[in-house]
């Protein structure tokens, strides 16, 4: 018998400004549904400080305590808990709108903006984006030389109703109330045969972004600034002594944003499964997570070869789980953020919102932007690429400027 809607998935609100408010779910389990809500929670800008997973393979019982990753996120929490429902086993179809009109797969739609181009207006789009809990798949961004900006976003609704005029209104309106007098035109139609587009990197800046080993880390252009080199450890250890049925997995490393989603993620790619596992915090920055997990054919880990494999590759997400760097191209200069993309193919929640939030807040112009994805031998990446303006306070022919952009990117997507 299925669970009651308004069980499912409960939220309690904190009391008090800074008190994490508290997400239980208490559904049928499904693989990869821990990995699932907590693309959900990040979509909606908030962090986990906190978790408690206990699972059996039928029945799971999670519960996260959450932050908003910053004041200025507006949480919207019942569209959060119907999200969050809608993943859950015993809800698969939305229930909280009308499903007549509801179509039958997730559409994409594409979005033309038309407006006068100022600084931080990319990412004025994109925070209005996310309140509507309109997921970005991809962008293409022009700047005109008479200094107007055409943006193409490629979209989805994760509340499913942008098939409505009502829904289409509603956001063209938010865009203009945004823009104001700066915004010429606003348009909205379905994406016929919507596709990834592909990146066209060169080798060797490919080699670079996505093929780094944990020995080059310190060494490449994507190194980060002496402080962040103390922060940036990663223990992950494997015991099997503790438990006859399960393998306990332990990791200690730097606190960062989206943490336990990386986390979820790797294990899920990796046939892994977790039965029961803790979230912590030592207050020092540092995170402590204690997980028991076994594969998916209910045995622990055992294989000399695949423990390493695990361990390496959770190892890699926790130091490295997004590729930051700039490099020239052509006479241009241009920021590269890859992120990995599940095997399902979903890429990691507000990258685009936070490389562009990093971007405004350094004064920064973006001349160009655009969403793609690569794929190596072992994995697919989401790829953003953005032409920079060049400013007084950072001559992007200067190196130390460059570093201070890189660094700047890298704390906002990580939440240092």
């Amino acid at each position: 018998m299925g669970v009651p809607s308004e069980d499912a998935v409960v939220v309690q609100l904190g009391k008090r400004a800074g008190e994490p408010s508290v997400i239980t779910v208490n559904c049928p389990d499904q693989t990869g549904l821990g990995c699932d809500l907590c693309r959900i929670i990040l979509e909606f800008g908030l962090s986990i400080t906190r978790a408690d997973i206990s699972r059996d393979g039928q029945w799971c019982y999670l519960v996260f305590w959450v932050l908003p990753c910053s004041a200025s996120i507006n949480i919207q929490w019942t569209s959060l808990k119907d999200r969050l429902l809608s993943v859950c086993p015993s809800f698969s179809i939305p229930f909280y709108f009308d499903l007549g009109n509801r179509p039958t797969t997730s559409q994409v739609y594409l979005l033309k903006l038309f407006s006068v181009d100022r600084k931080g207006l990319l990412h004025d789009v994109t925070h209005v984006l996310c309140e509507l809990e309109l997921l970005i798949h991809r962008v293409k961004v022009s700047t005109t030389p008479d200094g107007r900006v055409m943006d193409l976003f490629f979209i989805t609704d994760g509340m499913e109703l942008l098939h409505t005029k009502k829904r289409q209104d509603e956001m063209c309106e938010r865009l203009n109330a945004v823009l104001g007098e700066s915004c010429i035109s606003c348009e909205i139609q379905l994406a016929e045969d919507f596709q990834h587009g592909v990146s066209s990197l060169p080798s060797a800046v490919a080699d670079e972004l996505f093929s780094l080993e944990l020995s080059d880390i310190e060494v490449c252009s994507q190194s980060l600034s002496p402080d962040m080199k103390k922060l940036k450890k990663a223990n992950v250890n494997i015991d099997n002594s503790l438990s006859p049925a399960h393998t306990l997995l332990q990791i200690h490393c730097v606190d960062q944003k989206g943490l336990l989603y990386d986390i979820m993620r790797t294990l899920k790619d990796s046939n892994s499964q977790i039965a029961y596992g803790r979230f912590l915090s030592d207050k020092k920055g540092y995170r402590e997570v204690d997980l028991f997990i076994q594969q998916t054919d209910g045995k622990k880990v055992v294989d000399p070869e695949k423990q390493e494999a695990l361990c390496s590759r959770l190892k890699l997400e926790m130091l490295h789980p997004l590729g930051v760097m700039i490099v020239n191209r052509g006479p241009d200069t241009e920021l590269l953020v890859a992120n990995p993309v599940e095997l399902s193919g979903k890429g990691r929640p507000r990258v685009f919102y936070d490389v562009t939030l990093a971007l405004k807040v350094l004064g920064i112009c973006i001349f160009s932007a655009e969403i793609c994805r690569h794929t190596t031998s072992d994995r697919q990446w989401e790829v953003y690429r953005f032409l920079l303006d060049e400013t007084r306070q950072f001559p992007l022919a200067n190196s130390r400027a460059r570093s201070q952009i890189v660094d700047r990117v890298r704390r906002t997507l990580m939440g240092w």
